[in-house]
């Protein structure tokens, strides 16, 4: 593989930086001892009297978790795959796989890929752009509503509505478009689409592209760029109303599934890679760029921070140097890890987790984050695992990882 090549992949999340390098280290996950470890950060708040015991000190998985832990794979082949899911109610348990530049949707059942995309769609191909979010109407087994994410040659984000063909449950047809967000640059497009506890739709959209935002939509507030949207699907005209703001380029976020709660894998700039959390129901909350790059002020000795929500985990860059957000697991086959959210890094594959509660005392605390795990020595010893561009769950709750150069694992107990 030529460095070119590497770096192109890699750009993927990262976008454009100030001063991109010419090979970020240990891509693909190869490993280098030379390369600088990423280094995580508890959030910088002095936490209150009656915070929970602990700290969020990054640490080695505890042995007796890992003992019970393995990665299994699951399918390989895909072209760019960039997300995995399910749908509510589904009686046949299909996962859907979102394939980038080839604008697919695939299924797998029953451990096989079906030869027939559930749909496809036209799409522009640029690194970062191209068929980026799914997510099914939470009545998706009685109305077979789904929604998708896109980029296109016009220089634009479409968010469109599709229902499950009335021949055959495996095809869709278009229905709608429901928005169109105009994108100045092929970059930081976000594209991740879930429905929230609220049981509207929320997308995340990245700041436009380029580097640094020179358009200012990160605290420009009415600009839809770099933004937490939500979208009331059963509304004749749907608008996007913005929820949060201040992200840069939101690569995959998650609602935990018990809680509501919020969770935000934004994609730094130059030095910095983070998770914000939100609790459920919270009022808007400002993340602040592109005045901060996570806690640390961006491009400035000093700057002002009052009003904006630090991040419950951040990391420098060095081997790594692009978050992807994960999820909360909630399954049933490791009933260790409830509770518990993963995400992971592009460039290095790592994969990392911790657990979070709320801090309900300020309006702006990034909340509390324990037992910060890292888990490449437990479940990725030989370092299979690269260019990690999504998470996903299934129906049973249980977590999947998503590899950009086509392979799909699942976390399994180790028998």
């Amino acid at each position: 593989m030529t460095s070119r090549f590497v770096v192109g992949l890699a750009l993927l999340a990262v976008g454009c930086r100030k001063d991109p390098p010419t090979a970020p280290p240990n891509t693909g996950g190869t490993g280098s001892e030379s390369a600088k470890p990423p280094v995580a950060v508890a959030n910088p708040v002095v936490e209150p009297a009656g915070a929970p015991p602990g700290d969020a000190t990054l640490r080695p998985v505890p042995a007796d978790v890992a003992r019970g832990v393995k990665l299994e794979l699951v399918a390989r082949s895909f072209d760019r795959p960039v997300l995995v899911t399910t749908a509510p109610g589904d009686a046949r348990k299909r996962l859907f796989v979102v394939e980038q530049h080839k604008g697919r949707v695939r299924i797998i059942e029953n451990g096989k890929t079906l030869p027939t995309p559930m749909l496809r769609v036209n799409v522009s191909k640029a690194n970062e752009q191209g068929l980026l979010g799914l997510a099914f109407h939470p009545q998706f087994a009685t109305n077979g509503l789904l929604y998708i994410d896109y980029t296109t040659q016009d220089k634009a984000t479409h968010i469109v509505e599709y229902k499950v063909s009335a021949t055959n449950p495996d095809q869709a047809d278009v229905v709608r478009e429901l928005i169109r967000i105009e994108d100045p640059y092929t970059n930081h497009n976000g594209g991740h689409l879930a429905f929230g506890p609220d049981g509207m739709l929320w997308a995340g959209q990245g700041d436009g592209g380029s580097a640094g935002d020179p358009q200012g939509n990160g605290q420009n507030p009415t600009a839809l760029l770099a933004k937490m949207l939500r979208i009331d699907v059963s509304a004749a005209q749907p608008t996007a109303e913005i929820m949060h703001l201040g992200v840069r380029n939101p690569w995959r976020w998650d609602f935990d599934p018990k809680t509501g709660d919020l969770y935000i894998g934004d994609v730094g700039q130059n030095l910095w890679e983070y998770v914000f959390v939100v609790p459920k129901d919270s009022p808007k909350r400002n993340f602040g760029w592109n005045v901060v790059e996570g806690s640390h002020c961006y491009d400035a000795e000093e700057c002002k921070k009052d009003g904006f929500t630090p991040p419950a985990v951040e990391y420098e860059h060095g081997a790594s140097c692009s978050i992807t957000g994960g999820i909360v697991y909630r399954g049933k086959a490791l009933p260790a890890l409830d509770g518990v959210y993963f995400y992971a890094d592009f460039c290095s594959a790592i994969v990392r987790s911790f657990k979070w509660t709320p801090d309900l005392s300020s309006p702006t605390s990034p909340g509390f984050t324990r037992e910060h795990w890292d888990w490449r020595a437990a479940l990725d010893p030989e370092q299979q695992l690269s260019q990690i561009s999504s998470f996903g769950r299934d129906q049973d709750g249980e977590l999947y990882i998503v590899s950009l150069e086509g392979s799909i694992w699942k976390l399994v107990p180790k028998s």
